[in-house]
C-alpha cells in the first residue's frame, strides 16, 4: 500500500515506515504531525480519501548550494551560498 501526500507544500509517494525529507516543519522532534493525503492505492484499488501521520524526527540543514555569477570583461562576480532548512519524518500510519 502506497500513497500520494501532501507535506508543507510538497507531494510524495510514501509507505508506511518511510522516512523523508521536508521543508521546515513548526513543532518539537517527537511531535506528530497530520499529511493531506491525495490518494491512496492498496493493491490496485485506487482511493481518493484516507489519513496519514507523520512523526518529525530531525531538523537539520540540507547540502550547502552555492551560486556564482559573473559578467565577463566587466570584472563583475559576486558568489551566494545557501542551506535550505529541512526536517526529517517518518510516516508512522498511512490509511
Amino acid at each position: 500500500m502506497f500513497g500520494i501526500v501532501d507535506i508543507a507544500g510538497q507531494q510524495f509517494k510514501v509507505k508506511s515506515e518511510d522516512k523523508i525529507y521536508v521543508h521546515r516543519l513548526q513543532g518539537n522532534v517527537g511531535d506528530v504531525v497530520d499529511a493531506k493525503v491525495l490518494m491512496t492505492s492498496n493493491d490496485g484499488k485506487i482511493s481518493m480519501s484516507g489519513s496519514a501521520k507523520a512523526e518529525i524526527l530531525n531538523h537539520l540543514q540540507g547540502d550547502k548550494v552555492i551560486t556564482f555569477h559573473k559578467k565577463r570583461r566587466k570584472g563583475y562576480t559576486k558568489k551566494i551560498g545557501h542551506r535550505e532548512a529541512l526536517t526529517q519524518v517518518k510516516i508512522t500510519s498511512l490509511a
